[in-house]
Order: C-alpha cells, then structure tokens, then sequence
C-alpha cells in the first residue's frame, strides 16, 4: 500500500482521512488529546468549517491549508491538514513548542502535498 493510507467508516456526506505523515497513539498523547483531534477531523470530513481557537487557515503551507490546535495537558499538538474535494488529508502531527511553526514542518508539509499531488 501506498505512504497515504484511508482510515475510517465512510457514510455518504464525509470524505476519507488520507494520513501522509504522522499517527495520533497513546502514548504520546493522551487518550483525550487523540479523541478530540479525532472528532475535530470528523468534523472537517463532514465538511464542517472549524474555526479559531479549534482550527486556523495556514497559507504558508498551501490553499486549503489548516491546522487543528489540541490542548493536551502539559503540551500543544498541532495537526496540518488540507481539505480537497473528495478527501481530507493529514499532512503532519508534532508538538508545538514556539509561537511560531517551525520552518522545517512547513517545508515538510509541501514537499508531502507536492508528492501526494503529483500520484
């Protein structure tokens, strides 16, 4: 199988999860960090537009571009993903510790769309 993999029960209104990079497990986050990241990509599958303070746009990294901001305990976790039309795909998960996200995780994130774009 390919790097993406498709995850989850598809129902007529959601879109697939295509994971290009990361897992959300326990450890490291908490049980309740990972089910909130997953509801809140439920919610992008189901074509709900999230907004501040769950989700916020991130153009540096491309159009339709976002990332989701999880609260877990002692440590912020951040989810890249890009909404396209027939799927949502999770393009990094990583523990934020600046205010600003790394250079390194925004140039990653292209290099993965590019490549996911150019299957």
């Amino acid at each position: 199988m390919s790097p993406a993999t498709y995850n989850g029960i598809m129902t007529a209104n959601r879109k697939p999860l295509v994971w290009l990079h990361g897992k959300m497990k326990t450890p490291p986050m908490s049980p309740r960090a990972r089910v909130e990241a997953g509801y809140l990509l439920g919610l992008a599958q189901e074509g709900v537009k999230l907004e501040m303070p769950q989700s916020r746009p991130m153009p540096d990294v491309g159009s339709r571009c976002h990332e989701l901001r999880i609260t877990d305990e002692y440590i912020e976790w951040r989810v890249i993903y890009r909404i396209d039309d027939r799927a949502v795909a999770v393009v990094d998960i990583f523990e934020k510790k600046t205010r600003a996200t790394p250079k390194r995780i925004i140039e990653a994130c292209r290099r993965r769309l590019a490549a996911y774009d150019a299957r």
